[in-house]
């Protein structure tokens, strides 16, 4: 795989940008998840919002509706839920696809990476986490790992 970090995406205005121009000179870990606002998991946007305020850390979420239609909301209407409720200032990315045929590139290069218990391919629920270092190297992480378990 080539290194995830140069891989463009599309920011909730619109621009293409990548995970390397999001961090900072200092950032030694991106952390990349799928994000949805009406889900069992939505709790952990803060831990994510504490996790990005560490040094050397990049926390990016991408909306995603593809799991029972859990964020369908505008990117307006996201960013303002997820201020309000859990005081995100951490870059959120356009929603896009995380599996099948329609997913981003970068979702696609993740989904080749194998988490702890062994499994790689498709995205399985929102709230996947992927910590990727400066090198490009993925670890993968599962809905039901915590943010504060990541680094």
């Amino acid at each position: 795989m080539d290194n995830p970090l140069d891989i463009e995406i599309e920011t909730m205005d619109g621009e293409n940008t990548t995970l390397k121009a999001l961090g900072d000179e200092g950032t030694e870990h991106w952390v990349v998840v799928n994000v949805a606002s009406a889900c069992g998991f939505t709790r952990q946007y803060a831990g994510l919002q504490t996790l990005s305020q560490q040094d050397g850390v990049t926390v990016v979420g991408f909306p995603c509706n593809q799991f029972g239609a859990q964020e369908p909301g505008t990117h307006q209407e996201i960013c303002d839920f997820t201020a309000e409720k859990f005081e995100v200032d951490f870059p959120l990315m356009a929603k896009i696809d995380v599996k099948g045929d329609a997913s981003t590139p970068l979702f696609q290069a993740l989904s080749t990476s194998t988490d702890a218990s062994g499994y790689t391919g498709d995205i399985r629920w929102n709230f996947a986490k992927f910590v990727i270092n400066a090198d490009g190297n993925v670890s993968r992480f599962t809905s039901s790992d915590e943010p504060e378990e990541l680094l």
